[in-house]
């Protein structure tokens, strides 16, 4: 009887301090924050195709999942955050631009819902990084931002007689294998052993080893097929982990 009375308090214990002992686990934070982004991506990614109603069902549950990290989160912040201003602006923020999501969602301006849920992985990218906290979909932000730059030599009139042009095709290039490499190493084994996220980085990686050949044989059109390759790759990779 009494083992039966010792085992009921523990379990009371471990239900109410449960919350405060989750927040302070920055694994914790990251995990509850992925579950929801998770339905972020999905929802952006059914948006660009033009599918509205799973485009709705997805932002439903980035609803339900931002629900559930707000309420374990919100009153104890993990210490990684202790000193950000950014983090008690965040549930505010998010849950502004969720309700701004839906409206624009139900006026049919597609775009708009993009950008306010695209707003919400720039909200959290901001304050894992003014903490110095690095997860692979900010690593992936970083990545695609570095492609953007890089494909602004996707033009099959690029001057090759320009030696800073073709430096600079160099330099982005090598930008972009870093961040591969370097979200290679930040992906936690499972993700980095998947099939899918391989195929996606190696695949990328042996699009990048043909650039050099395109800029020694001034092969503009080799350069553009390169470019397209790697731009669908870097938007996968966006869309599956970013």
């Amino acid at each position: 009887m009494l083992l039966w009375v010792a085992r009921v308090a523990y379990l009371i214990i471990a239900l109410l301090g449960g919350n405060s002992a989750r927040a302070d686990d920055l694994a914790d934070f990251n995990a509850a924050v992925e579950a929801a982004s998770a339905h972020n991506r999905v929802a952006i990614g059914y948006l660009r195709t033009g599918n509205i109603d799973l485009a709705s069902l997805e932002i439903d549950r980035l609803r339900e999942a931002w629900g559930r990290f707000t309420k374990h989160f919100s009153g104890k912040r993990p210490d990684a955050f202790a000193n950000n201003p950014l983090y008690g602006k965040l549930f505010t923020g998010v849950s502004a631009r969720l309700v701004n999501a839906d409206l624009m969602l139900r006026t049919g301006r597609l775009d708009a819902t993009r950008d306010s849920l695209n707003a919400i992985r720039g909200d959290l990218y901001d304050l894992r990084k003014a903490s110095g906290v690095v997860v692979l979909a900010d690593c992936i932000r970083d990545a695609n931002m570095t492609m953007d730059a890089l494909m602004v030599y996707n033009d099959r009139a690029l001057n090759w007689d320009d030696s800073e042009i073709r430096a600079g095709v160099a330099k982005k290039a090598t930008s972009y294998g870093a961040e591969l490499d370097r979200c290679d190493g930040i992906a936690k084994e499972p993700v980095r052993t998947a099939p899918e996220f391989r195929r996606l980085v190696d695949g990328a990686k042996a699009s990048l080893a043909l650039i050099p050949k395109a800029i020694a044989t001034r092969d503009s059109n080799l350069l553009h097929r390169v470019l397209i390759e790697l731009h669908s790759f870097d938007n996968l990779l966006s869309f599956r982990y970013g």
